[in-house]
């Protein structure tokens, strides 16, 4: 009954992390360990003065009505804020739309900006949704891919060429996901050089991993102010504070976009759930010391994945300076096989590694870079070891087909 369903949604793939989580926990439920490096998401509990004040929320009694579209008053203040000392952007709660978790932020922005046949420029690799979202909003994505050796990170010179009179916006995460890759300040500022030749251009930085960050700095593209009236800021609370759960986003814009925003999130969503912003708000209470125990411990967990990765014949990988991925290029095995099955693509190899070791990972073409596959690190130290192992092993019984 396909036929029934618009283009739109029998174009759309699935989300290929969402599919290896959902393929992890149907192996688990049948009884199988699982290793699942295979999701984005910190396997540490919300902190507990986030979870006291969300209990409060509901026993004061005054937080279950619909509430504001953009957000609590209180809340987006909160986050101009934490903007203007964290990250040196300026902005009033005008300019703030919270959203149920930064992917609907990001889908929001391109329904308001896109019309049909609008180009944005995607950083590649990316994270899986963007190309995604943008095409649903009617955009078309304009893949710009940096090489391994820079880090992933695209040139200056390839940004230019790939700027048309159709591009409307150019979008990147830092940290990102899934390289770990963190741009620098001067990298920052050579996008904005660009960009200030180039003023129908809109920049859209995901800082959703900014406190996993194993750098001592971290810039944000928003607080160079030759183009800061052209940016908008995505983040949320899902990453930095363990609340994956709770869906609780936001973007930092450009009043009029910021207008845009709230007036399409009033007609598909209205307002994110009341309790959790409540615990969003006490977010900005808690002790950066708590983040930075986490981001320390995060450290020591890629240590332990890379040192895992240098141990497998012929795969490579670029040291991430931040969120909780590795993004090994595992090319080396195409062609491989084990008398059974065939290695010729990333999705060939996460499916053996699947069969054979009980490991989830995920396909790099879903990121953009179909020679690599993506592993998460956001869980146990003793998780990361078994996989590698179980990985190590499986490997060993694959040999160059005849």
């Amino acid at each position: 009954m396909t036929e029934f369903l618009s283009d739109r949604i029998n174009l759309l793939p699935q989300s290929a992390t969402l599919a290896m989580n959902k393929q992890s926990q149907l192996l688990k439920a049948q009884g199988y360990d699982v290793c699942d490096l295979s999701i984005g998401e910190p396997n540490f509990p919300t902190p507990l003065y986030i979870q006291q004040a969300a209990k409060e929320a509901i026993d004061s009694g005054s937080y279950f009505t619909y509430s504001p579209v953009a957000g609590y008053l209180d809340l987006r203040a909160a986050i101009t804020k934490k903007l203007a000392k964290e990250n040196n952007i300026i902005c009033t709660p005008e300019q703030i739309v919270v959203s149920t978790g930064a992917k609907q932020s990001l889908s929001n922005l391109f329904l308001c900006l896109l019309n049909p046949g609008d180009e944005v420029i995607v950083y590649t690799p990316y994270w899986v949704s963007y190309a995604s979202i943008v095409q649903l909003a009617g955009g078309k994505p304009i893949f710009l891919k940096g090489s391994k050796e820079n880090n992933y990170e695209p040139t200056s010179e390839q940004l230019e060429q790939a700027i048309t009179n159709k591009t409307k916006a150019i979008i990147f995460s830092s940290p990102s996901n899934p390289t770990g890759s963190v741009l620098s300040k001067s990298s920052l500022m050579a996008i904005a050089e660009v960009l200030e030749r180039h003023k129908h251009v809109l920049v859209v930085a995901d800082e959703i991993y900014e406190h996993i960050n194993f750098t001592d700095d971290f810039t944000s593209i928003g607080s160079i102010a030759s183009i800061q009236d052209r940016v908008v800021t995505i983040n949320g609370f899902s990453k930095s504070y363990a609340m994956t759960g709770w869906r609780v986003g936001y973007l930092a814009a450009p009043l009029w976009i910021a207008k845009a925003c709230e007036k399409i999130q009033g007609q598909l969503t209205s307002g994110t759930c009341s309790i959790s912003q409540r615990a969003a708000l006490a977010a900005f209470d808690v002790d950066m010391q708590v983040i930075a125990e986490m981001r320390a411990i995060y450290k020591r967990r890629r240590d332990l994945a890379i040192k895992g990765i240098s141990n497998l014949p012929g795969v490579t990988c670029n040291i991430p300076l931040g969120a909780f991925y590795l993004f090994p290029d595992i090319s080396y095995y195409f062609g491989y096989t084990d008398g059974e099955q065939a290695i010729r693509t990333a999705e060939d190899f996460c499916m053996y590694i699947l069969k054979e070791a009980k490991v989830t990972l995920v396909d790099g073409a879903a990121f953009g870079e179909p020679n690599c596959i993506r592993l998460s690190y956001a869980t146990s130290d003793e998780v990361i070891q078994e996989a590698m192992e179980r990985m190590q092993k499986a490997l060993q019984k694959l040999s160059p087909s005849r």
